[in-house]
């Protein structure tokens, strides 16, 4: 029986059943396999992705929308995989330009590897900013901060909600809403009763990835993330936008070093919503 040509083969909506072929995926292109975030992704978004006729998957992607339901405002696009024998052989466009046509006008985001970015530039892609990813062991020193941060308890959810569709620029309550099941530590920063900033930390292999972090300020983001820190004894990893240039400082001076950049491109928008001045870093940068 002749084997189908890549062209024929169809693109198909992915669930919680194929988590160990995402995974698998990852793995073949040498990233970690990351289930826990997969799961995430695949929850709280939707997957794409094309089957091997022998076994496992050709190409995944995934979608995280936010905004109204039957009209979303905006809509992030991650973990774009091509299998290693599959490379180079159009696979990854098609998968993409699937994706960019059944979101229609709804206007997209993603971050890209040099390697990928060529790509998304030929889809129509700009890039608008870029994202500095670091990773080590935080070093606590230096002044104590004023900023006062606690855990996040059930009643702050409102507050925090209320906060992240400000600083985004979009509605992301079925991401947010996830957090405490997601996170290992989901914590809050508050001044006169009021809440002024939020970040949680998340198992991703042997680190705890920082994201999202949402603060009124420079401080306000360097305190909750200091608290982050004393409360694990794993490596942190997380993504700052690059114009927050006394955060990078500061971590790199507490112990994380620069490991890779990604360029932070839209289509259908030349600038993402929201406030950056407050958005310091993604949940991952697989949503946005």
């Amino acid at each position: 029986m002749p084997t189908p040509s890549l062209a024929s083969l169809p693109i198909r909506r992915l669930t919680l059943r194929d988590l160990n072929a995402c995974a698998d995926l990852s793995e073949d292109r040498g990233w970690p396999r990351e289930e826990h975030k997969w799961g995430f992704l695949l929850t709280a978004g939707k997957g794409y992705g094309i089957d091997d006729p022998g076994g496992g998957l050709v190409s995944a992607c995934t979608v995280t929308e936010y905004g109204p339901h039957d009209r979303p405002s905006l809509a992030a696009i991650g973990m774009v995989l091509v299998a290693e024998r599959y490379a180079r052989q159009g696979v990854g466009r098609r998968l993409m330009r699937h994706i960019v046509s059944a979101l229609g006008p709804t206007p997209l985001t993603l971050h890209a590897t040099p390697y990928g970015r060529p790509l998304y530039e030929e889809l129509g892609f700009k890039a608008t900013g870029r994202a500095e990813m670091v990773r080590g062991r935080f070093t606590p020193g230096g002044p104590e901060s004023r900023i006062a941060t606690r855990a996040a308890t059930a009643e702050d959810l409102a507050a925090i909600l209320r906060l992240d569709e400000e600083v985004f620029g979009a509605d992301r309550t079925h991401v947010i809403t996830r957090l405490p099941a997601f996170t290992d530590q989901l914590r809050v920063a508050e001044e006169g009763g009021r809440l002024i900033g939020y970040t949680a930390a998340w198992p991703n292999m042997d680190t705890h990835v920082v994201g999202p972090v949402i603060a009124r300020d420079t401080e306000t983001a360097k305190a909750l993330i200091a608290s982050l820190a004393a409360r694990t004894d794993r490596p942190l990893r997380t993504d700052i936008d690059v114009r927050h240039e006394e955060l990078l400082t500061w971590v790199k001076e507490h112990g994380l070093a620069s490991i890779a950049h990604n360029t932070v491109m839209t289509c259908g928008i030349t600038e993402l919503p929201g406030d950056w001045n407050r958005r310091f870093a993604p949940l991952t940068v697989a949503a946005g």
